[in-house]
């Protein structure tokens, strides 16, 4: 005979399986993101192909987000993310064969990184939305503060040191682990009981149109078009980290991850303080500051060729970074309709992920002209600074909408 557990109870056991999941998901990501990057580094150091690299990965954000919006509105969102969970778990494993029999040539790891970034507008859309229904309302603070530690100590910490330790033994290890990391958060989410379908919004179209409801918000229609321009400027040199630790400063494949881990440790500072400092201090001068942070830490970078101040000031930018994003999740979360938060971060993620992927090219195209990756972080810096400017201006007259405590 089986017994029905509580409500409370199966919400804690489902959260408890979802925080699992997305844990060893996201490790298994930041292991991808970092081996991918050596990989074609060690088939090529042109900044050009590094650059196209990431944004390959990230295109699929700009040209699905919405599409995806739409679909996680109309099925299940737990079985949605269990396939595209194993849809990564079989391009990740089949790419660690090629790896592992020497015949991966730089097209098949952008194909794979593309048909990877597909799947992951997908999972990484499902999980957000999950919650929820998950969780449980009364339990959505918890909840996502657990999901937003996962995804910091996976993506940025214990992931990348990870992925550049097990590449320095073979080459397609930490693939193998990727594709194993994705198999095992499917069957933790095919473990969670019940139907997680959307419940449609009643009501005439124009209250569904997440594009007319952003025309109407123009707190949230400014904060879109920050983040797109911090998502810009600061992947300019982001996605040359890897050239910049090898090349210039002279670091090895496995100290690759050690240094990219103290973005990690800095993003786990950031969720810890953010909460206490917004308490304190008005939440548009963190914003503001937060961005102005980001910039100073790569101008840093670009002057400073020292490897530990370098990864100090890396671990600062991810500090400031999540302080930024607390505010601007926690407005557009207030302001935006219960009912239509994922088709409008559907359209968000367009404009703001869909951002990455031309930062990507412009800061491959900026090394190779510039003729180093620290030229490329202080070039970045300096328009990050600049739009720390314009977010003090465009956000001059909504302290009370972005509220104080």
């Amino acid at each position: 005979m089986r017994i029905a557990l509580a409500p409370a109870t199966a919400h804690r056991r489902g959260m408890g399986l979802l925080v699992s999941a997305v844990s060893v998901s996201n490790l298994a990501d930041g292991i991808g993101k970092t081996a991918f990057p050596l990989l074609v580094a060690s088939m090529t150091r042109d900044p050009l192909v590094i650059g196209a690299l990431s944004a390959v990965a990230f295109l699929p954000w700009l040209l699905f987000s919405i599409a995806t919006g739409v679909l996680l509105d109309k099925v299940d969102r737990r079985k949605a993310l269990v396939i595209a969970n194993i849809a990564r778990a079989v391009v990740i494993g089949g790419l660690a064969l090629l790896v592992a029999g020497g015949v991966a040539a730089v097209w098949v790891v952008f194909v794979a990184a593309l048909l990877v970034g597909t799947a992951e507008t997908v999972a990484d859309s499902a999980s957000n939305v999950l919650i929820p229904s998950v969780a449980g309302r009364e339990r959505l603070d918890k909840a996502n503060g657990q999901v937003q530690a996962a995804e910091v100590v996976g993506q940025a910490f214990l992931g990348p040191m990870a992925g550049s330790l097990t590449f320095a033994v073979f080459a397609a290890f930490p693939f193998l682990l990727n594709s194993v990391g994705f198999v095992v958060a499917a069957v933790l989410l095919a473990g969670i009981a019940g139907a997680h379908r959307p419940v449609r919004l009643p009501g005439p179209r124009q209250r569904t149109n997440p594009a007319g409801w952003l025309r109407a918000s123009p707190l949230i229609l400014r904060l879109m078009m920050i983040a797109a321009a911090m998502s810009l400027s600061s992947e300019l040199a982001v996605n040359q980290l890897v050239l910049y630790v090898l090349d210039d400063l002279g670091l090895t494949e496995s100290m690759f991850g050690v240094f990219a881990a103290a973005s990690g440790l800095g993003g786990l500072v950031g969720a810890a303080i953010a909460p206490r400092l917004l308490n304190k201090v008005p939440r548009r001068t963190v914003l503001t500051a937060g961005i102005g942070v980001c910039g100073a830490s790569f101008v840093g970078m670009g002057l400073i060729g020292h490897a530990a101040i370098g990864a100090t000031l890396f671990g600062t930018f991810a500090l400031a970074i999540v302080a930024v994003n607390v505010v601007i999740a926690t407005a557009r979360h207030v302001a935006v309709p219960d009912g239509l938060l994922g088709r409008v971060l559907g359209v968000w993620r367009t404009v703001v992920w869909g951002a990455i992927p031309v930062g990507a090219l412009l800061g491959g195209v900026l090394t190779h002209l510039l003729g180093s990756p620290s030229a490329t972080f202080l070039v970045s810096g300096v328009l990050l600074l600049g739009v720390c400017g314009l977010a003090v201006g465009a956000l001059r007259r909504f302290g009370s909408e972005l509220g104080h405590a």
